[in-house]
């Protein structure tokens, strides 16, 4: 029987080049130019009493993904939803839901005038010059009425669920059929009542 020995010294060598060359490429991907991920980030989320009502104000920030801007830039229009839950809390039983609130904005590109066009689902709508515009008007909101102030008691505990995403249930049934992780776009927050 034949006996192989295994130089040390060779050995980890080998293994902490490619450990740096694991960081390099790391570090190259990291630092790479314009390379973002996309998705929603929010920037403030706040619950506010107005008035004796319990109103929500949200600022997100949208990084759109290739599929995403290919898609507006060829005139299919993109629906995005954000929707609330209140719940108030219980120890015996499950949580009460008290309140479910939900808006949808439509963004879509028109190429014979050149604008973006937002319209919220039911209600006005508004052009601008580009799409970063577009996209900031349908990502700040303030003043949202998600619960009147009589349905609310003194002295309960009372939690929101948050989230934000495109609606890909919207798009053209062709698109519909292998949509992948480019179409993914969305955020999830709960926040507490104090």
């Amino acid at each position: 029987m034949r006996r192989v020995y295994l130089h040390l010294p060779l050995l980890r060598m080998f293994v902490q080049g490619l450990g740096m060359t694991v960081w390099a490429l790391c570090a190259a991907l990291l630092l790479a130019p314009g390379v973002q991920a996309q998705g929603v980030e929010l920037k403030s989320l706040r619950l506010e009493h107005r008035d004796a009502d319990l109103t929500l104000e949200f600022n997100a920030r949208f990084t759109l993904g290739p599929a995403i801007e290919d898609a507006l830039q060829r005139g299919v229009p993109m629906y995005f939803v954000a929707s609330t839950v209140v719940y108030r809390n219980r120890w015996y039983w499950r949580d009460e839901r008290i309140a479910r609130v939900t808006r949808s904005w439509r963004l879509a590109f028109q190429p014979l005038t050149g604008n973006w066009r937002v319209s919220q689902v039911g209600g006005i709508s508004q052009s601008y010059a580009t799409r970063a515009e577009a996209l900031a008007s349908l990502s700040r909101v303030s003043g949202w009425r998600l619960l009147e102030g009589e349905k609310m008691e003194a002295g309960e505990r009372y939690y929101v669920d948050f989230s934000f995403r495109l609606d890909s249930s919207q798009l053209p049934q062709p698109m519909q059929i292998d949509i992948g992780g480019d179409w993914k776009l969305g955020v999830e927050r709960s926040l507490r009542l104090e």
